[in-house]
Order: C-alpha cells, then structure tokens, then sequence
C-alpha cells in the first residue's frame, strides 16, 4: 500500500479538512446555529408531544383512574369523540369552525384592504400617498387587541352581554347596535383583517412599486380598457403575493388569542386558542393536543405557500425596468377617494387613542360630562376609598405599573437583542454557504418558530419548563421571546446579506482582517438600517405581545400586557384603557425614535 495512501495518513488529511471547514467563519456559525435551533425548537416540539399522552397531576388522574405520569389516549378520545354533553362539539369541533371562519373571512379582508391601498399609493396619482403609506402600518405596530378594546367601548350597550354597560355610540348617539355587530363572528374577523392588512400592503405593494410597466404601456397602446388590463394582467402578476398574504394572515388570525378574548367571549364565541387557554386549567393534555392542531395547519400552510410561490420562481416581475410608470388618473374621483381613504385610517389608528384616554378618565360607565371626568386614574390616591375602583393608586404612581414597564421593556430589549444578532449571524452563514445542505436546513430552522401559534408556541416551552427545573421566570420569558422572533430578525438578516456582493469582504479577508471587525466595519455599516429593523421588530412585537406569554408569565402582574388583561377581567375598565393607552404610547415612541435615530422601520422587518 503507497505510504500516503495509509491510514494514518488518511488521517491526517481528514483532520486537515476539518480544520479548514472549521476555520471558516460561515461554517462554524451555520453549526452553531443548527444544533442550537435543533435544541430549541425540535427538543420543545418533542415534549409537547409528549404532553399529549401524558396524565398530569390533578383533575386528570380522577377522569382517568391513572397516576400523574403515566401514558394514556383519553386525551384524544374525551377530546375528538365525546358526544356526553356535546362535550367534544363544544370543545374542539365547534371552536374548530368558529377558527376557519374567522381566518378565512380576516385573511379577504385584509388582501381586499391592503391590496386595494397598496394599488391606489402605487399605480394611481391619488393625493395624500404619504400619510396614507405611513399611518397604514399602524395597525400592525400597534397591539392587535388596541382595535377590539375601542370596537368594544364604541359599540358595547346594555342590551347585549354580560354586564356591559353602554358605549360612545350607545351614550352620545343613541344608536344600540345588534349583538352580532358588537361581538362574535363578524367584529373578530373584521378587527383581525385590519390588524394584518399592512402584510398586504407590504407584500403586494412591493411588487407593484417595483414591476415593469412595459406590459401595461403595450396594452395602453393597444388601446386595451383599464379594467381588462387590470384583470389580465396586473393581478396575475401580483397573485403570487396575494396568495402568500392569504396564507400568512390565515396563520397568524389561526392563533390570535387577545382579539377573540374581547370580542368573543362576553357571548360566548369560542375558538381554538380561546378554549385552549381554558383547558390549560384542568385539563392540559387535551389543551396540548389542540397546540398539535394547529401546528399542523401552520406546517400544511407553510407547504402549500412554499409550493405556490415555488411553482412561480420564473414569473418575472422586474427586469431592465421601464424608467414609465403606468399611473392611472382618478381624475374627479381622486380628492374624494383619498379623503375617504384618509378618514378610515384616521378611525383605525387615530380615533382609538384618543377613545382610550377617554375611557380612562370617565368614573361612571357610559357618562361622558366632564363632571363625570377625572385624572385620578392616572395619578390619583386611595381611590378604593374614594371611587371605589379597583387598585389603590392611579397608574402613574402605581408601583406595580412601573415594575411591569420596566420588565416589559428589559424583557423586549433582551429579546430584540438575542434575536436580531442571530438573525444577523444566521443571514450571514446562510447568505455565504448559499446551497448548501446546512445552509438550507438552518435557513428552515430559523424560520420554524413562524409555523407555531404564539399561544402554542408558549404552551411548548411551558411544557418544556416542567421537565427542566431551572428554566422559569425572566429567562423562559426570554428564551421563548428570542426564539419565537428569529424568523422576522432572521429574515432580514438573509435579505440583507444576498444583497452583499463577497467580493467586498474578500479584499479585507486578503488584507488579514478578522472576521469580527468584517462585521463591525464593513458589513453592518453598510447594512445597518435593515439589520437593526431586525432588532425594532422583535423589540416593538414583545412589547405588545400577549398570546405568546399569558401561559408562562409568573404571575399577571409581571409583565404589562397581562397587567392589561387582568383588570380587564376584573371589570377595572379605566385602569385597563390606561394601560393599554400607555402600551402604545411606549410602542410607537421606540419605533418613531429608532426610525430617526437610525433610518431603521418595521416594514423592513416584516416584509424583508
């Protein structure tokens, strides 16, 4: 046998392989990340199943005649096939409906909404494109159950519900609306396709803002009508979009869980997160197959979008762009059209702040004289004696508040600052090992969180805590935070990555620089607006978060979201409005500071 064809040799040139693959930045980030997002994703997905089987201490024991521990299908049988009581109708079937209606009607909505405004900034020459481009995303920024607090004290009356009192337009106008308008069906999917339309917006107005005219000035031409080429021509082109909006607002609306507590419950309008959160109470391992669920129906959507718009990869939509943009005149039309356009988003993202501040200030339910207004809410002193309303202090100088705000802001800044360096790191490793099988499995990891329900998502790590005695607290809030937000961070950093050409690395790789000063000199300068929309996203999303935390926060007073959903329980509708008043307030100044401050923006961070 030739000397270097020995074992020993063989060896060595192996050993001189791995040195060299590990001697690669990119490699050792992509392993790195593979076995951490292996641990964190797959290793919680593993032991919620778990849960599903499992008997666990209390009311579960007495329905199964099993000690806590051990393995069982009751869950599923008492789950999917109890007709006793309608039992398994009113649990998961029913609530199962109640879930696809609400995410079907909210997903048109919001392609019908955002579309239509992402066609008029886009294609048309409508006034007032700049306010309209930034307030539209407000809604998004904002807290998704901001719209159904002010859709609830707008429309609420005493004639509907439990225990509600009357509204602004019940009190001022005199108008009672139906029960169907206020609560149910109709005002969650509607509240949830406003919340999402700026997805639309984003993703389709992307594509229109960048397409080729050149179709469209041919067809002008040929003297085609506007409303054929709209149909045959530029919606076929933005389809693709469309279709992927469908489904991410499907998933997301899926999962909502504070928009369907609101609007939902006072009637008792059930879905799937509503009734999982309550089966978490006694019954944990029916709860956690409906995690199972929807997690399902988040993978099944995953694969359908992936085959949409992976059918799709050769439609072009941006070639040697046509310096003409087609725009079409509204002529007469267009100042009434964008004055209407203008008044709805001033009623979706303006009228709601100032509602709120007046529910904060009223002391008798439905009374609006200024006689019936105070301040003590905010900054008042001892007013179970006084008013007889829930806390002692206003929120001001309340203790609890400030504890909240400052763990919900330490919280979001570890959050933001966890998951925007790995999505940077992740982007980097999988923009410059771009094909490869690692590549392509940890650009699928960092993306898995998105599959999951934020309700279920917090259900697995809940799960996961139990068997790991130290993971509680701050840090499980933390880690599942950080984990549940690396698709957005992780997203933009492959976006901004894949737009670096290698050749400007390569000439300090020459000089001897080392790969961290790459990063901080050359790279994240050049990159830095979109990198830190990677940081403002999980930071402005955990700040407003309820769904994934409401599960695993110590108690209710720990963070302010759940302070929110507290008094809002409790009937302390001044204190809450406060709160939630005060929870956009923080939420829009980081996001308008940081987008001074560093040309950073959320829409950046959502639609890549």
């Amino acid at each position: 046998m030739p000397s270097n064809a020995s074992p020993g040799n063989r060896l060595v040139r192996t050993g001189g392989r791995i040195r060299a693959w590990l001697s690669t930045p990119a490699n050792l980030i992509l392993l790195l990340f593979l076995i951490l997002l292996l641990v964190l994703t797959l290793y919680p997905l593993i032991t919620m199943l778990l849960e599903m089987f499992t008997v666990h201490i209390g009311r579960e024991e007495s329905l199964t005649g099993l000690n806590a521990g051990e393995m069982t299908l009751y869950h599923f049988q008492r789950l999917f096939a109890t007709a006793k009581n309608n039992y398994s109708r009113n649990q998961f079937w029913t609530p199962l409906l109640n879930t696809m209606a609400v995410s079907v009607t909210s997903s048109l909505i919001a392609i019908l909404f955002g579309g239509t405004v992402a066609f008029l900034v886009t294609r048309t020459d409508m006034k007032y494109k700049k306010f309209v481009s930034s307030v539209f995303v407000f809604p998004y920024i904002m807290p998704s159950w901001t719209l159904a607090l002010f859709w609830e004290t707008f429309f609420k009356n005493v004639n509907i519900g439990l225990k509600t009192s009357n509204g602004i337009m019940a009190s001022v106008f005199g108008v009672y609306a139906p029960e169907w308008f206020v609560y149910g069906f109709f005002p969650i999917a509607l509240v949830l396709g406003l919340h999402y339309a700026p997805f639309a917006y984003i993703l389709i107005g992307g594509i229109l803002r960048n397409m080729d005219a050149n179709l469209e000035e041919a067809a002008t031409i040929l003297k085609t009508r506007r409303f054929r080429i709209l149909f045959r021509i530029t919606l076929p082109i933005v389809r693709p979009a469309m279709l992927s909006t469908f489904l991410l607002v499907f998933a997301s609306s899926m999962s909502a869980y504070s928009v369907p507590v609101f609007l939902g419950s006072p009637v008792r309008y059930y879905v799937l997160s509503t009734k999982m959160k309550a089966l978490m109470d006694g019954t944990k391992g029916q709860a956690y197959i409906m995690v199972g669920v929807m997690i399902l129906f988040g993978a099944a959507i995953l694969l359908l979008n992936q085959k949409v718009t992976g059918s799709r990869k050769q439609f072009t939509t941006v070639t040697g762009k046509s310096g003409q943009i087609s725009r079409i005149r509204l002529g007469r039309a267009n100042r009434p059209l964008a004055l209407i356009l203008v008044i709805l988003l001033i009623l979706v993202a303006v009228v709601p702040l100032f509602t709120f501040a007046l529910e904060s200030v009223i002391v008798k339910a439905g009374d609006y004289s200024l006689s019936n207004m105070t301040l003590d809410f905010w900054i008042g002193q001892n007013l179970q004696e006084r008013l007889d309303q829930g806390d002692s202090t206003g929120i001001l100088l309340n203790p609890k508040v400030w504890s909240a705000l400052g763990f919900s802001l330490g919280l979001a800044a570890v959050c933001a600052l966890v998951a925007g360096t790995s999505g940077i790191l992740v982007g980097y490793g999988v923009a410059r090992r771009r094909g490869t099988r690692m590549s392509n499995w940890v650009n699928a990891l960092s993306f898995f969180p998105y599959l999951m329900p934020s309700l279920a998502f917090g259900a697995i790590y809940l799960s996961m805590s139990s068997r790991i005695p130290w993971l509680g607290g701050f840090l499980l809030l933390a880690l599942t935070g950080s984990v549940k937000y690396l698709p957005f961070a992780s997203r933009s950093g492959v976006n901004a990555m894949l737009q670096l050409s290698g050749e400007i690395e390569e000439a300090a790789v020459i000089t001897g620089v080392p790969w961290y000063k790459r990063m901080a000199r050359i790279i994240f300068p050049i990159q830095r607006s979109t990198f830190l929309s990677g940081y403002l996203l999980p930071l402005v999303s955990c700040m407003r978060e309820l769904s994934l935390f409401v599960l695993i926060v110590p108690t209710s007073n720990t963070i302010l979201t759940t302070m929110l959903m507290q008094y809002s329980e409790k009937g302390w509708a001044q204190f809450g409005n406060a709160i939630n008043l005060l929870i956009i307030l923080v939420v829009l100044i980081i996001n308008f500071t940081v987008n001074k401050l560093t040309g950073a923006s959320i829409d950046k961070g959502v639609g890549g």
